[in-house]
């Protein structure tokens, strides 16, 4: 065996052991205890301990080396990320995509590898057995950026010395080709939707471009119909419910309990400065929310005690906030009766815009209205306004007139 050379407190060490096998014990800071951390490597050769050594030094230095004691899963770190730390730093919607990506997806499928053993093939071989399974392109996409939020937590925190998920290629998205409603359909959807109650929420979405939560979102207070503006401040959020009879002994979901109980509040302030602002009314949506009130006025009366007073534009036959869920599924039964062809609730917001486009509003006073950052206004521009047939068909012509003249090419 050979003699171990004395060195300094701290230092690291290497010697031949009694075995015949090369050690080497790296002090890498200081247990929960109090005790030194001295981390121990073994090898069959000097060079190969000296090098494992060398590497523990350097993980050490950069501070990428895991903590004692600490031996990770996927799905432990994930479990423990989502409820004991993003929950407390994130919007309610933005801590629900997570919580699902991790409970449905993650956990389940690929939480046992060890945190500090992941590869970005692992999460490229996972995310194509979600997609064979059924899952949609999309959602596999969302379980991606969920999981390298999870990891880049993971690495500043010393648990890994990398974050895989930024290597790993996130799953291919397609992305989805969104024909605004032509003016004529538009007209349709208006004619039926003004044999519905709250009848103008739908005004509010194809004419203004308001987003679902910012449309339910809406209050009296947010809204001057002599002045003929009104405020986006804040959005309305979906609801979440828990139990309310003893350990869920209805038998049924928590939002189907019958004396369930919210757990979520009913709306939050629009956090970004560009999605608060100031949109101005046509004189008929100004016409027809002044008709909207009194009607909700009415409501008021025939509910009595019984009315929930919140101030919503938008409400329930007693005054209550509308549940997105619900709004959706009228959505998609008004596109029915109407004749007019299906489409995604937010296809509403991209026809705003491309009428905007069409009416030749500088793009200033279009990233205002639709409350675009200013950062990324150019990008969601080309994302929402689409390029009509009559504008094609306008341009053309003009370039007929501008090359042949008013001869035609004769």
């Amino acid at each position: 065996m050979e003699k171990r050379s004395r060195e300094p407190n701290g230092a690291s060490s290497i010697y031949k052991g009694a075995d015949g096998r090369w050690h080497g014990r790296v002090t890498v800071g200081v247990r929960p205890d109090g005790k030194p951390d001295r981390r121990h490597v073994g090898r069959k050769t000097k060079a190969e301990v000296v090098k494992a050594v060398r590497e523990i030094e350097r993980k050490r230095d950069s501070g990428s080396l895991s903590k004692p004691g600490e031996k990770w899963t996927l799905g432990s770190w994930l479990d423990h990320w989502v409820h004991e730390i993003a929950k407390k730093y994130v919007s309610e919607n933005t801590y629900a995509g997570y919580e699902v990506d991790v409970r449905v997806h993650l956990v389940p499928g690929i939480g046992a590898h060890r945190l500090d053993r992941l590869e970005p093939e692992h999460l490229e071989a996972f995310y194509a057995k979600m997609q064979a399974d059924g899952s949609k392109a999309g959602t596999a996409h969302h379980v991606h950026r969920t999981v390298r939020v999870a990891l880049a937590e993971a690495r500043r925190r010393g648990h890994v010395s990398r974050n895989v998920a930024e290597i790993a290629r996130a799953p291919r998205l397609e992305e989805e080709e969104v024909e605004p409603y032509t003016i004529e359909e538009v007209q349709s959807l208006l004619l039926e939707a003004s044999r519905l109650r709250n009848s103008a929420r739908w005004v509010v979405a194809l004419a203004l471009g308001l987003r679902q939560g910012e449309a339910l979102g809406l209050q009296w207070d947010d809204v001057d119909l002599d002045a003929g503006y009104v405020r986006i401040r804040r959005n309305r959020l979906r609801p979440r419910y828990q139990h309310g009879c003893q350990s869920g002994s209805c038998g049924r979901k928590p939002g189907y309990c019958p004396k369930r109980e919210q757990i979520r509040r009913e709306h939050k302030s629009t956090k970004s400065r560009s999605g608060r602002r100031t949109v101005g009314l046509p004189d008929p949506l100004i016409k027809l929310l002044r008709k909207h009130k009194e009607e909700q006025d009415r409501e008021r009366v025939e509910a009595g005690a019984d009315w929930e007073d919140k101030g919503y534009v938008f409400t329930t036959p007693m005054g209550g906030p509308l549940s997105p869920n619900t709004d959706y599924h009228v959505w998609k039964r008004l596109l029915r009766d109407a004749g007019v062809r299906d489409g995604r609730l937010h296809d509403a917001r991209h026809t705003a815009a491309t009428v905007l486009l069409v009416l030749g509003v500088p793009d200033v006073i279009v990233d205002a209205i639709m409350g675009w950052e200013p950062g990324g206004a150019a990008r969601m521009r080309a994302r929402y306004m689409h390029v009509t047939g009559l504008m094609l068909r306008k341009v053309a012509d003009q370039v007929g007139e501008k090359l042949w003249g008013a001869t035609g090419g004769e």
